[in-house]
């Protein structure tokens, strides 16, 4: 990635020119994010449409908190995409280091551990954004605007898919951090992570087949 270019100030074409191409990054841990964020957006949508509309008055306490949660998390999304980008761009850079002489082959395993991490912690951040996400999500579903229903139903499928592929890279990467402490506190917030994500995902989908509006949230 180009010193001092973000993601976000790219077209759409362009973005998807340098997925692409041959070049290691942007790759799946960047795609990950921006389709997280593709889900914020969506989630943000609903929570227009369904504002300030009569019939969805009893809601609106959902929809301004899902709105929140929703702009927060497409800006972090897209920080998080140029993170992964140059989080893995480190490790590269850290794998070619040379490794001749004892002295060398020791700093170049300390600069792996440590590219390693962020490059787990990184995809870490994007599942748990998009746990948030899909928890607004599936909130919104049956108190929002009935018509785009459907459109929350593809937030919820992004957003998970999002978080598998975050998960894929942490799973990846996590093994080369040499932290057993940190390796095992990682597995098991990653698997609720993920556990809760897939549950929402069904939830919402049941939801939006349903057709129908649910009683407002509890205060």
């Amino acid at each position: 990635m180009e010193s001092g270019s973000r993601f976000a100030d790219l077209t759409l074409t362009e973005f998807e020119e340098r997925l692409a191409s041959s070049e290691p990054v942007p790759g799946g841990g960047s795609a990950s994010a921006i389709a997280g964020s593709m889900a914020a957006s969506l989630l943000a949508m609903v929570s227009h449409l369904s504002s300030d509309r009569p019939k969805y008055a009893g809601f609106t306490s959902t929809h301004a908190r899902a709105l929140e949660v929703a702009e927060r998390a497409r800006r972090r999304l897209l920080d998080l995409a140029d993170d992964d980008s140059r989080a893995y761009a480190a490790f590269g850079t850290a794998r070619r280091m040379p490794r001749d002489t004892p002295e060398e082959q020791e700093a170049r395993d300390a600069a792996t551990r440590t590219a390693a991490r962020e490059a787990t912690e990184v995809p870490l951040a994007v599942a748990r954004e998009c746990s948030r996400i899909i928890e607004e999500v599936e909130a919104m579903a049956g108190r929002s605007n009935l018509n785009a229903s459907s459109d929350l139903e593809v937030a919820a499928r992004l957003a998970a898919a999002a978080a598998r592929g975050a998960a894929a890279n942490v799973m990846i990467n996590l093994p080369m951090v040499g932290d057993e402490t940190f390796h095992g506190s990682t597995m098991i917030e990653l698997t609720k992570l993920i556990e809760g994500v897939d549950r929402a995902a069904a939830r919402v989908s049941q939801q939006v087949s349903a057709g129908s509006l649910r009683q407002p949230e509890a205060e």
